[in-house]
């Protein structure tokens, strides 16, 4: 199941800083592509988030260019259509400047959860899931009964369906608390190589500034009527 677009359309003009991002990680990604396998295990060692070493204060601009850095095509793709869905209507509220701002300090809030929940990791982290958490966190405060379009595989059948952005991030944000649950036990197959408390930590900290958003609108409504 893939959201592929919502119902919720916000802002005259085009979402400039989703689209940067956007390309920027394709770009970023298509020159890990063209790395040999050595060289992009060492791409990935000096410019992903290494807990141990935040710790100790080294590397420290890790925090930022991990967030432009995936292990993968699927890990890519599947963090670009969420940006793609819904990063928009978060841009629209935000405008370019606060919408890049509020990326950046989600992805931060990400890493620093993922640090907090293993700091004597040596696994370098990367990816922009932990920032793109964090829209999904306002978003789900803001824009909760959006409509959100979902492509469903079911055997070789692929259809398309609706659910409320309630339900749909709901579900979503229950099992990345599960999954980081399960990952403080002893490492799996099952439950390793996925940054679950980064994933938790973006969303919370977007809970929060979405939650903080609409209250705000909801005084000024109020003392202009």
């Amino acid at each position: 199941m893939f959201p592929i677009g919502d119902d919720e359309v916000h802002g005259a003009g085009p979402a400039l800083s989703t689209w940067g991002l956007l390309i920027a990680n394709v770009l970023v990604f298509l020159y890990e592509a063209s790395l040999s396998t050595g060289a992009l295990e060492g791409f990935i060692t000096q410019f992903g988030v290494i807990p141990r070493e935040i710790v100790a204060g080294v590397d420290l601009e890790t925090l930022v260019t991990s967030m432009f850095l995936h292990g993968g095509w699927l890990h890519l793709i599947g963090n670009m259509l969420f940006l793609w869905v819904f990063s928009n209507n978060i841009e629209a509220v935000l405008g370019t400047g606060g919408h890049l701002a509020f990326y950046g300090a989600g992805g931060l809030a990400a890493s620093l959860a993922h640090i907090a929940s293993d700091p004597g990791s040596s696994i370098p982290s990367v990816g922009a899931s932990g920032a793109i958490a964090a829209i999904l966190g306002a978003y789900i405060v803001l824009f909760p009964q959006s409509r959100v379009r979902l492509l469903v595989f079911t055997g070789a059948q692929v259809g398309v369906t609706r659910a409320s952005a309630l339900a749909f991030l709901g579900i979503w944000a229950v099992m990345q608390f599960f999954s980081g649950i399960a990952s403080l036990g002893v490492p799996t197959a099952q439950t390793g190589g996925v940054a679950w408390f980064a994933h938790i930590g973006g969303f919370v900290f977007g809970l929060l500034v979405g939650w903080i958003m609409r209250n705000r609108g909801r005084r000024r409504v109020a003392i202009t009527s």
